[in-house]
């Protein structure tokens, strides 16, 4: 039997799958990009402390350093691995694209963050310890490998929505996959947003100088820090949306909400009013305040672009082969790939599914509510919740009291086509088609209590049925035995 490399599908029933890997996603990205950040700035505060001979600069970075040390290199390293093991259930082959693409990559990352972590605990134990000349050192090599980290990172990131060259497609090579037409765009906006969170989480450190010369001489620094990156990082997203496909600006247009932009703009000017407040009256950082402070601009500040950079990648998920859903939906013979969309097309999803229950692989009247909720788990539930919670629920996309037949017209005619630019192909069979829409019709009326019940119902006929076949099979076998007799 023909079968996909499809895995057992990850469904959390309240939030879904994607909302647990954006929560932790959006941690680790602000830990990550303040630890990026606070390197380059420590490498110049460093230089300054050389220069000018100031103890103060160095009990600053000492300060802060023990700061990242708690909140960056140890929560931040906690969800690290949870963004792993995260999107590797969520998400096995885009992870395993990833990594047949760039495992030498993420190598070099992971010995680029060795050093970057051995780096930050050099800095804050050595103060004092060994000369400026030496700490100032550490400090640059500090910050580059950090910078190194990053811009591995969004290398591989922008492969996820777009391959460098199409002819990475022919002939493969993860420098034709690597160095995208947005990766330096990218990387250029990343880096100034990431001085922004290092200024606003900067902010927290600043609170507790007793120094009010020092105080306002650090807010203004740090402030001034602010102001320039949260600006250029504004003017290069802009940038940025100019080198991205033209589907991802379709996506943008259609699928993210109308407040989107509203709410980016009102973070910008936020932060921008935060830090010139803090500039003209240092006093106003105290630990409460810039603690708050720095929760409400970076949450409110990375959780859109996070689910904007996600969103805008559909229905891709990795190098414009790997569908949302997990099927390949492209040829790419320089990795020796094969498209998955023409046996599907042939025998359908339940046959093709090397875990769909032996049962379901037949549509029948005594399994298709469950046949149905297999398929929409399968190829709807990475980016649609089937209950009335999580991310983008299926029952708001149909009309209250919606009909079977028009439900199974939209699948057949939209899904199994692909005609919707920013959702995946999804090829069935006409009795795949019938059972999905049959599950979708139940979800959206009646919900998850009638969808439970009804395939309660499927499963007590199957039971019923099965216990019927056995007594007639033990019937017969004794009746055998009587005329053996």
């Amino acid at each position: 039997m023909d079968l996909i490399s499809l895995y057992p599908t990850w469904y959390e029933p309240t939030v879904g799958s994607g909302w647990v890997v954006a929560l932790i996603a959006t941690f680790h990205v602000l830990a990550s990009h303040t630890s990026v950040g606070a390197a380059l700035l420590f490498a110049y505060l460093s230089h300054k402390a050389y220069r000018e001979d100031r103890e103060d600069l160095l009990d600053f970075i000492k300060k802060y350093g023990l700061f990242l040390l708690v909140f960056t290199y140890v929560a931040g390293s906690i969800t690290g691995p949870g963004i792993w093991y995260s999107t590797t259930v969520a998400s096995p082959n885009g992870i395993g694209a990833l990594i047949h693409s760039f495992v030498w990559k993420w190598a070099t990352e992971w010995v680029f963050f060795v050093i970057e972590v051995v780096g930050v605990y050099m800095i804050v134990y050595l103060v004092g310890k060994v000369d400026k000349r030496t700490h100032m050192k550490i400090s640059v090599i500090f910050g580059l490998a950090s910078w190194a980290t990053m811009l591995i990172i969004v290398g591989i990131l922008s492969f996820m929505m777009l391959p460098g060259k199409e002819q990475w497609f022919a002939d493969g090579g993860y420098l034709n996959g690597f160095y995208g037409t947005n990766t330096f765009i990218q990387l250029g906006m990343r880096t100034a947003f990431m001085f922004t969170i290092t200024a606003v989480v900067g902010g927290i450190v600043i609170a507790g100088i007793k120094d009010p010369a020092f105080k306002k001489e650090m807010a203004r620094k740090l402030g001034w820090l602010g102001i320039i990156s949260t600006i250029v990082g504004a003017l290069m997203f802009q940038w940025y949306l100019t080198a991205v496909p033209e589907q991802a600006l379709l996506v943008m247009e259609n699928r993210l909400p109308d407040y989107f932009m509203p709410s980016i703009v009102a973070v910008l000017a936020g932060t921008l009013a935060y830090f010139i407040i803090t500039m003209i009256r240092p006093q106003t950082l105290v630990q409460g305040f810039a603690g708050a402070m720095a929760v409400i601009i970076l949450v409110a500040g990375l959780w859109p672009e996070e689910t904007a950079r996600e969103s805008m990648r559909k229905p891709w998920v990795a190098g414009q082969y790997v569908y949302s859903n997990q099927v390949i939906g492209r040829d790419v013979p320089g990795m020796d790939i094969k498209s998955q969309l023409p046996l599907l097309e042939k025998v359908g999803i339940l046959k093709a599914h090397p875990f769909t229950p032996e049962h379901l692989r037949e549509v029948n009247e005594g399994n298709k509510i469950q046949a149905g909720e297999f398929i929409a788990m399968t190829y709807c539930s990475n980016c649609h919740s089937p209950s009335e919670t999580g991310i983008r629920p299926l029952h708001r996309y149909f009309p209250e009291g919606v009909s079977q037949e028009r439900v199974a017209k939209y699948v057949k005619g939209v899904l199994t086509t692909g005609n919707i630019a920013y959702m995946p192909k999804m090829p069935m069979t006409d009795s795949e088609v019938d059972a999905l829409a049959a599950y979708l019709v139940l979800n959206n009326n009646g919900g998850q209590a009638a969808v439970t019940a009804a395939i309660d119902s499927e499963i007590a006929q199957r039971d019923r049925a099965l216990a019927e076949k056995n007594a007639s099979d033990k019937v017969a076998a004794l009746d055998f035995v009587q005329e053996v007799k």
